[in-house]
């Protein structure tokens, strides 16, 4: 596996008054490990993600199986070895309230889900405050907590922290675990327009 993947902690910054959305990964050492810019005008969400910012070595893609992404699965394929890692399905009516997905292996069984902190205050985020009160999210893999992802509050960009440190036993593949980021990042924008 590519050694970009390998990190136990991500930093994501996606630039609000951008016209596309340009997603960038930093590394624990500040150090940029990966671009994404997605694609305006697209019937269905087809995600590239790469080494840089040249865009010349393509890493990981993630494209949506459906037009409508209600309750969309996205698949998530290692680009370098043209390998299936996985899928992430949105949970549409229970996703209303409060983001739910669910992660599934490479044979699309169920593995794990990923869920927004707590229903009160996604509520009030949804009803009230709006992106001023920053997101949190974790993933669980039967009782097991592998990972923790929290939005910073930034006026003028979305952060998002990837923390995958709780995760020794490497239950969640890290190329699912960026997916989910980048996917709550290009959601979060489409509900901030």
């Amino acid at each position: 596996m590519n050694p970009i993947f390998q990190h136990s902690t991500y930093l994501l910054k996606r630039q609000v008054l951008a016209l596309t959305g340009k997603l960038r990964f930093y590394d624990p050492t500040g150090e940029l490990a990966m671009f994404s810019e997605q694609k305006m005008f697209r019937w269905k969400e087809d995600i590239r993600v790469y080494a840089d910012e040249s865009k010349t070595r393509e890493v990981l893609s993630i494209k949506s199986r459906q037009i409508i992404d209600f309750s969309a699965a996205y698949d998530v394929v290692d680009t370098e070895t043209n390998q299936k890692v996985g899928a992430l399905r949105r949970k549409g009516w229970r996703s209303l309230l409060r983001d739910e997905w669910e992660i599934l292996d490479e044979n699309d069984n169920v593995k794990g889900l990923l869920f927004e902190d707590s229903m009160g205050l996604a509520l009030l985020r949804r009803l009230v405050v709006g992106s001023w009160l920053p997101q949190n999210y974790d993933i669980i893999f039967g009782a097991a907590r592998v990972a923790d992802l929290r939005q910073n509050f930034h006026l003028f960009r979305y952060e998002l922290n990837l923390d995958f440190s709780m995760d020794v036993s490497r239950l969640l593949d890290r190329r699912l675990g960026i997916a989910a980021g980048i996917l709550l990042a290009t959601m979060e924008g489409k509900q901030d327009n």
